[in-house]
């Protein structure tokens, strides 16, 4: 607008000309200070991809990265060594075989005279293993009935023990069924195939889902009765992963002690799940990581060393030349003396236990060198009353790998079927993982401890 058309303007005009250049003027600021706000964020982000381009690969080895994970080398052709020889080794024999078979030489090779039993009396021994053809029992069943000549009243006879009318299925196939698709990860569709080809057994996708639908009751009333015993047990080892329910991500606990091993899937990552599984109980070492959700469940708590030991190894990746690894130097002679733990004395565990806390402060003094080794250093000093309880606790590991090995059959199960389509499915596998895990401590196998659990129940027989 020129200055004639301005000189033109009344008073009124002038000030609402005036009011909305200021307006325009505000907008334009405010504009400018979020685009400010935006590149400083930007810049922020910028500077931390930058960072993390020049950050260490996380591997197995300096992370928690499943070892499947990891991009495995080529190995490099080697030239075929020269094999010393050694003793010839063979498939020992059967101590109980169930036929044994003289094989006699009628007459001999050479001369065809006639031989008799007298005239053959070494033998070489060897076995020949075989199935037989592999079949189901069927037992048929005639319940007779009639009219009493006494009460002309009618009458049916009652049912033998254990061969009630209902399910055709007994106890045997339930726990065959349970068996190979809890811990040979079996789909469905899959152990339909495998129960009619290889057992001869004909079953639905429907059926195997109603056997294992009774099943779910006394597995969970035996899987309580194991939760009772880690409960009660003065060392607890704990520790999750990841499950897909219904099409959503829940979470599958493992709690165990030496002679017992409990899981439980539930939706939530929260301690709420420890707490609402210890129903106020405390044990006096609680073994875990350093997940938030871990702690403070015990009297005590000894931090897994291995993940420890990964963490400094991902700092020493990182350049860190002064904490990370003085630290990783110390986890391991602490893992040294706790192998020696059966072979020293308590006072000299002690010592052992002050020792290390002393160089631990030591080498908290100067500052890590990286970002990595400062996380952990920070990380350290907020846990390091958790690492060395071990030291003098003889029946407390210094890892949580049995933890990590309880939880290992379940994540193959999740990679191979997918997971779970029902919450009732979630809960008969935890439950039956838990009846299988806890009978294996104690030398049974799969198969014996489902069918030690499932036998005595009526509606399975």
């Amino acid at each position: 607008m020129n200055r004639a058309a301005l000189q033109s303007l009344s008073r009124d005009d002038l000030i609402a000309l005036s009011l909305a250049q200021s307006s325009v003027i505000d907008q334009q600021t405010a504009r400018i200070d979020a685009q400010l706000l935006q590149i400083e964020m930007l810049s922020k982000r910028l500077a931390e991809l930058e960072a993390k381009l020049g950050a260490p690969p996380k591997t197995p080895d300096n992370s928690s990265v499943p070892p499947s994970a990891a991009i495995k080398p080529n190995r490099a052709e080697r030239r075929a060594a020269k094999k010393k020889g050694r003793p010839g080794v063979c498939r020992a024999l059967a101590e109980t075989p169930d036929v044994v078979v003289e094989a006699r030489a009628q007459a001999c090779p050479h001369c065809d005279h006639a031989l008799g039993v007298e005239d053959q009396p070494q033998f070489h021994a060897y076995d020949h293993i075989d199935l037989p053809p592999i079949r189901p029992v069927v037992t048929r069943i005639h319940r007779h009935r009639g009219t009493c000549p006494c009460c002309a009243r009618g009458f049916q006879a009652p049912a033998p023990e254990g061969l009630a009318p209902g399910s055709p299925f007994g106890p045997g196939i339930v726990a065959l069924v349970l068996h190979l698709h809890i811990t040979q990860a079996i789909g469905f569709e899959r152990l339909a195939k495998l129960m009619d080809e290889v057992f001869g057994v004909t079953l639905s996708e429907g059926a195997i889902a109603n056997m294992l639908g009774r099943a779910e009751a006394p597995m969970i009333v035996a899987a309580e009765t194991i939760a009772e015993e880690v409960r009660s047990a003065k060392v607890v080892a704990s520790d999750e992963t990841s499950a897909r329910v219904k099409g959503k991500t829940w979470w599958q606990w493992v709690m165990h002690c030496s002679t017992a091993i409990y899981h439980v899937i539930t939706d939530s990552r929260a301690a709420k799940v420890v707490e609402g599984f210890l129903q106020g109980h405390r044990p006096e070492v609680w073994i875990a990581d350093r997940y938030g959700a871990q702690a403070g469940h015990g009297l005590e708590r000894q931090l897994c060393l291995a993940h420890l030991l990964r963490d400094a190894q991902y700092a020493i990746d990182e350049g860190d030349k002064t904490f990370a690894p003085a630290f990783k130097a110390l986890l391991l002679r602490a893992i040294a003396i706790g192998r020696r733990r059966d072979d020293l004395k308590d006072a000299t565990l002690a010592q052992y236990r002050a020792d290390l806390e002393r160089r631990l402060t030591a080498i908290l003094d100067p500052p890590p060198t990286t970002t990595a080794g400062r996380k952990l250093a920070k990380g350290v000093k907020k846990c390091r009353n958790d690492l060395f309880l071990f030291v003098v606790r003889r029946d407390t590991p210094y890892t949580n790998n049995g933890s990590e090995r309880a939880l290992r059959p379940s994540v193959i199960f999740r990679k191979v079927t997918g997971c779970f389509r029902s919450h009732w499915g979630a809960r008969l596998y935890a439950a039956a993982l838990s009846v299988i895990a806890t009978g294996r401590l104690h030398g049974k196998s799969a198969l014996e401890a489902i069918r030690e659990v499932i036998s005595p129940s009526p509606a399975l027989a």
